[in-house]
């Protein structure tokens, strides 16, 4: 099912088969929100249950090659690059970026307003708000420019950039850093979104660079100045 005001290009396949060892004979659907554009050689697979949907939302743009397996989630606003990559089951929200050539392994998560640098290879949750590094698929800070765009005010891309400072380059431990998160007075929306993002996960959460808190977290301070 397709809706409004789409752009599909050449070469594209909306509603193939799942690739799977075990693909039923009726396997389930693809719905498409309004507004997309999908380029050439998109393609998009249909669940493996007959009642279920892989599922993409509105105004999203998908470039060149890239792959949408069975199963999946899509949210709103998102921009996938070419060659990008998403397995089964996989979950991503609005507005997240991810760059060309990136890999994500199956069931994992990518929080919205996440931003996804080129050849990285997920295999753990990205929370929201967050950019994690083509080379070598660590978080290294905020998305401050996705946040920007998004119309997110200064005073909570603040708060965000300081839950992201205690989770990954604090070192503490998870429970810890969540704990001293949620003790910060007068949160932000977006930094309880943060936190029930962690919490919710079953993969576990793509690491921060160590380098960054062994520079006593500077290289994300300098983000403030941008």
């Amino acid at each position: 099912t397709l809706g409004a005001n789409k752009h599909i290009c050449e070469g594209t396949v909306l509603g193939g088969m799942p690739q799977h060892i075990h693909a039923p004979e009726r396997p389930g659907r693809v719905v498409i929100g309004a507004g997309n554009t999908i380029r050439e050689y998109v393609t998009v697979h249909r669940s493996l249950d007959e009642e279920e949907n892989t599922s993409i939302g509105d105004n999203n743009l998908l470039m060149v090659g890239v792959h949408i397996a069975h199963d999946c989630r899509v949210g709103n606003q998102t921009i996938f690059a070419n060659g990008a990559a998403l397995a089964g089951h996989v979950t991503v929200g609005d507005r997240a970026y991810v760059s060309g050539g990136v890999g994500v392994h199956q069931f994992c998560r990518i929080g919205s307003l996440a931003m996804v640098g080129g050849h990285a290879r997920i295999v753990k949750d990205v929370p929201p708000f967050v950019t994690i590094d083509g080379a070598s698929g660590l978080v290294v800070g905020l998305n401050q420019i996705g946040l920007r765009r998004a119309g997110i005010d200064s005073a909570a891309r603040a708060a965000v950039r300081r839950a992201i400072k205690t989770y990954f380059f604090k070192g503490l431990n998870g429970p810890n850093a969540l704990a001293e998160i949620e003790s910060a007075p007068d949160r932000p929306a977006e930094v309880d979104h943060f936190v029930e993002f962690i919490r919710g996960t079953d993969r576990g959460i793509m690491p921060g660079d160590p380098e960054l808190v062994a520079l006593g977290m500077h290289g994300i301070d300098a983000e403030e100045n941008q």
